[in-house]
């Protein structure tokens, strides 16, 4: 990532739609109505959400996602992992080819801009782009996303070091400085990759991560995670640096390495960071979580809204604590829907309580997409 530095078909019809005219809500029949009246339709909002992603911030000759809906040509590359991922929920939603193409264009542009290469300076920008590859693996067994993460993860675990004690570095050239947005990832794609192949040593990876994770930027009491270690040179923690972006990788670390493993500690880590994440008026004032900027913060609420949807959907998750992180989603969604989304364009805002300015950086917006998304996928499941 990361913010310290500066900056079906999409269905056919939305996507003829999109080069001539603005997106439109509700373009496919919504679900029947429930006891309280007519049910949103989150699947039609994603594919709207979807279709201005494409619209306003789609590079049509360099195939990236553009810094801001006014054409400004930045390339930020780890924001283009969270465009493949936010594709993969839309073909996982849909199964609309177009997608899949869009995926494939999206690699080869990101892998043109960052230099005819996937690999990169700063860890946690990798991990995020291994991540995003391992799940186009699954999702439609291309072996070339496979490849893609394995070229990754072999370079991940070169920066693993024991200054501070252990820990991925952020990046190769301050190989001193220790956070959570390079480890927590790193864990969660270990975990994952054990998963799909049953290698011991990325179990034993995952581990050795979350643990010093854990041990070096986690409140026990709380679950607060904080977000990194001697930055200055100084072996401080940056504890007052509390982002929903670290909340939301630490959950889903714990998330994966219960799934991993089965047992119960992980599961028990996460509910407790998920609790913290709800309860904390810092975070989420007012039950909304709280505008973290543009740029690279833009990304951090659908980085949490991504992880704690995959937890809330976890069948271990007791059902009353399932209720409380649905709610919460929810109430994030609708605000989102009917307080910060500029329409009938759909264009998101930083803040999830107020319409968007005329810019909008493709951080924000790519939250956006996930917090639709995430809100059509609990529709779906009928959790809502």
């Amino acid at each position: 990532m990361l913010f310290f530095r500066g900056p079906a078909r999409l269905l056919l019809g939305l996507l003829v739609l999109s080069a001539c005219n603005e997106p439109v809500d509700d373009m496919i029949t919504p679900p029947a109505p429930g006891p309280g009246g007519a049910a949103a339709n989150w699947a039609a909002r994603a594919d709207s959400a979807q279709a201005a992603l494409h619209q306003y911030f789609w590079a049509p000759t360099n195939q990236y996602y553009l810094q801001n809906n006014l054409g400004k040509p930045d390339f930020n590359y780890w924001w283009q992992a969270h465009g493949l991922d936010v594709l993969l929920d839309a073909y996982q939603r849909t199964k609309a080819q177009d997608y899949t193409t869009r995926m494939q264009q999206l690699q080869q542009g990101a892998k043109k801009q960052n230099g005819n290469t996937y690999l990169n300076t700063f860890y946690d920008d990798m991990a995020w782009h291994a991540l995003a590859n391992l799940r186009a693996f699954q999702v439609t067994k291309d072996p070339s996303y496979k490849a893609t993460a394995t070229l990754l993860w072999a370079d991940l675990k070169t920066g693993w070091n024991t200054t501070q004690g252990g820990g991925i570095a952020w990046r190769k050239t301050q190989l001193n400085y220790k956070n959570t947005p390079a480890n927590a990832p790193v864990a969660i794609l270990a975990a994952r990759l054990y998963q799909l192949d049953r290698n011991p040593d990325d179990l034993a990876w995952a581990i050795k991560i979350y643990e010093w994770q854990k041990q070096t930027l986690v409140d026990p009491t709380t679950g607060t995670v904080w977000d990194g270690v001697n930055r200055q040179g100084d072996g401080q923690i940056d504890k007052e640096w509390r982002f929903s972006y670290n909340q939301g990788v630490f959950l889903g670390a714990g998330l994966e390495l219960y799934r991993a493993t089965q047992q119960t500690t992980y599961l028990d880590d996460a509910n407790r960071t998920a609790g913290y994440v709800l309860n904390d008026s810092q975070l989420s004032p007012g039950g909304i979580l709280r505008d973290e900027g543009g740029g690279d913060g833009g990304l951090f609420k659908g980085v949490l809204v991504r992880y704690l949807a995959l937890l809330a959907t976890e069948p271990a998750v007791p059902a009353a604590t399932r209720a409380r992180y649905v709610s919460f989603l929810k109430f994030n969604g609708e605000s989102l829907y009917k307080q910060g989304t500029r329409r009938p364009q759909y264009l998101f805002n930083t803040s999830w309580t107020t319409q968007p300015g005329g810019t909008v950086d493709g951080s924000a917006q790519l939250s956006g997409v996930m917090m639709f998304e995430v809100m059509a996928d609990l529709q779906a499941r009928q959790l809502l």
